[in-house]
């Protein structure tokens, strides 16, 4: 069998130029395809066919098509965060966070946090911050003061995920607004009914406090959520007892304070470190000198340019 004519060896070689590096190229895909070819048809009891090495397997490379799209719906996203944070007023877009662990990180409390009984009893933990490497932090926000329908667009169109937590007696008058907070894919979880100084209360007293609350997060927002974080971030053995008792698992405060003006910090140092969480309020102009999308400008301008990313705490969790 001829594989390759003369007379298109002699036609590539006289040619020049990208015609010629085109013919050539033509030629060599002819040699590969009748190499193929030829293996395909030669020997046909078997002796004299080339065994793959143990193991190989059938590549499996997706098309082109496939690899081009995903090429673009990466830009496309890239684009559209430019674009928003242009919106925004951000210099620059937020860092975008890497996958959710498969993994997750085994949550102890923060030594110093515990309380009596704390493995003993199996007690929800309290902690400052996720065991991770992931250069990630985490916004949780309090209370549910200000309810304003800008922050929501905001953090939608930017893609920040955040954690709320939630007292009764400030969000029963528009439990709409954090249904649809969570109906865009952010935590609502329990900050008690009335948001008590919890130490100061007897063990039944956190309980109607705590479990309470968890009866209202079930009819209001579907579930009861197994996050709770402490009023003022007091609690004693009662509070994590009671907060057991009704389901909850974990007890984050928080590592920074964010405001519409500073920020304040639990270390001496003042550093962003991996897994931080990070507290602020749903406040507006009544009490802050600004907004929370003010907020939020002033805080994702010092999370980015620290090379931080904001990352969603019940992925970790």
């Amino acid at each position: 069998m001829r594989l390759v004519r003369q007379s298109d060896k002699k036609a590539v070689k006289g040619m020049r130029g990208p015609r010629a590096r085109h013919g050539r190229a033509r030629a060599g895909l002819a040699v590969l395809a009748a190499c193929a070819v030829a293996s395909g048809c030669a020997a046909p009891d078997g002796k004299d066919a080339v065994e793959p090495a143990h193991g190989q397997q059938p590549l499996k490379a997706p098309p082109a098509r496939a690899l081009d799209d995903y090429a673009g719906r990466l830009l496309a996203a890239q684009a559209a965060r430019v674009a928003a944070a242009k919106r925004w007023r951000l210099a620059e877009p937020p860092l975008a966070a890497p996958p959710a662990p498969a993994k997750k990180p085994v949550i102890k409390a923060r030594k110093g946090f515990e309380v009596d009984g704390q493995e003993d009893l199996d007690l929800p933990p309290v902690f400052t911050t996720v065991p991770t490497t992931d250069k990630v932090v985490f916004l949780t926000i309090d209370d549910g003061a200000e309810k304003d329908p800008a922050f929501l667009r905001m953090m939608s169109e930017l893609k920040i995920p955040y954690t709320a937590f939630v007292s009764n007696f400030l969000v029963k008058n528009d439990y709409a607004y954090f249904r649809k907070m969570q109906a865009l894919g952010n935590g609502v979880n329990n900050h008690t009914l009335t948001h008590p100084y919890l130490p100061g209360l007897s063990y039944a007293g956190q309980q109607r406090e705590i479990c309470g609350m968890q009866d209202i997060m079930r009819t209001q927002f579907g579930k009861r959520p197994v996050l709770f974080r402490p009023p003022f971030g007091n609690y004693n053995q009662d509070t994590l007892r009671a907060a057991r008792s009704c389901g909850i698992k974990y007890a984050p405060i928080w590592n920074e304070e964010a405001f519409v003006d500073h920020i304040e910090w639990r270390e001496e140092d003042k550093q962003l470190r991996p897994g931080d969480i990070i507290l602020t309020h749903f406040r507006g102009r009544d009490e802050w000198k600004g907004t929370m999308p003010d907020m939020v400008r002033r805080l994702m301008k010092y999370v980015t340019g620290k090379g931080y990313a904001v990352a969603r705490l019940e992925d970790y969790l």
